[in-house]
């Protein structure tokens, strides 16, 4: 009895063997504390589905969303874009989700399969290099919202921002405190595990959405709801076959900017509890999310666009004193 109670407990298998003799014949050049199969695998739909929000919810996909309109397509054309391009996206996270789910591993140890457990490590670290470039091109990109949020409330820093007077590789002093501030905040979650990871985007999230609803909200009440329009584009939509080549060049796009989370999906897709949680997060993250998304930002963007001008024009009226004044007059 006492030796069957000391006896470890097995949590699960690893190609037919349990856990615990699987770990007893692991080679230590060749797996650490990140790269061993999972005993809990217990990631719900609704955590990977938060997942694809907090990945969407960025500069970036605001960007990659708007930008679609000025290829010059109308917004039934963009509508299949983006619908196009996210259920190719959708498929190819399954296929890559399911091996890390199914074994626990993440993508460099699946690699092995192909390239060898030697040759595994070539593309693991390109997919490493891409990922310090992405970093740091979504880090840019948020310090850039700091700076506005900082330039809001503390005017006094305005100097700072000026990159002539204190900039340093084309970057302003406040943009490098910025910048320094968030690539810190994000280093110190990700240094305290994937179960942070995953707790911070459980609120991030539909945190962000809350935000976006009442933004999208309070300007189309200002714009007022007739002036919203779905098209953003400049100048006359295509033709059809002028725009076929367009719309196969903004679903690229849209997989493009997808590229990078669906080739690392399985480090989050081995925290799944099932592949069909996996299936049915990415299905409400991707084509639900990304869709609800899109449509968000156009509304907002076209509300922002009417709402300014608006409030452009009202600055621009005529001065009512008898000497006109400079430079509010200037352009009568």
């Amino acid at each position: 009895m006492a030796e069957a109670q000391l006896a470890p407990e097995k949590t699960g298998t690893l190609l037919g063997h349990p856990i615990d003799e699987a770990a007893a014949r692991r080679d230590p050049r060749l797996s650490n504390e990140d790269l061993v199969p999972l005993n809990n695998q217990r990631w719900s739909s609704y955590n990977l589905f938060a997942f694809w929000m907090s990945d969407v919810h960025s500069i970036g996909g605001y960007v990659t969303a708007g930008s679609l309109f000025a290829l010059g397509l109308a917004s039934w054309q963009v509508l299949v874009a983006l619908l196009v391009g996210i259920v190719i996206v959708q498929v190819f996270c399954n296929l890559v989700a399911k091996p890390s789910q199914k074994t626990g591993v993440p993508y460099p140890v699946i690699n092995r399969a192909v390239f060898g457990v030697k040759g595994a490590n070539i593309p693991a670290i390109i997919r490493g290099l891409i990922a310090v470039a992405w970093y740091g091109v979504q880090t840019f990109l948020a310090s850039e919202a700091l700076v506005i949020v900082f330039l809001k409330f503390f005017p006094a820093m305005k100097p700072l921002y000026d990159v002539h007077q204190y900039g340093f590789l084309g970057l302003s002093a406040l943009g490098w405190i910025c910048y320094g501030i968030l690539w810190v905040a994000q280093a110190a979650l990700f240094w305290n595990g994937m179960e942070s990871i995953r707790k911070f985007i459980d609120f991030a999230g539909p945190a962000v959405y809350v935000v976006m609803l009442v933004l999208a909200i309070y300007l189309v009440s200002k714009a007022g709801v007739s002036n919203i329009s779905l098209n953003l584009s400049a100048g006359e939509p295509l033709d059809f076959a002028a725009s076929i080549p367009v719309m196969i060049s903004a679903i690229a796009l849209v997989v493009s900017y997808f590229s990078g989370p669906m080739l690392n999906f399985g480090d989050f897709a081995r925290y799944g509890k099932s592949f069909k949680a996996v299936k049915k997060g990415n299905l409400l993250g991707l084509p639900v999310n990304f869709l609800f998304f899109s449509l968000l930002t156009v509304i907002t963007a076209s509300a922002t666009t009417r709402f300014l001008g608006t409030s452009s024009r009202t600055r621009s009226r005529p001065c009512r004193k008898s000497i006109r004044c400079s430079p509010c007059c200037s352009a009568d």
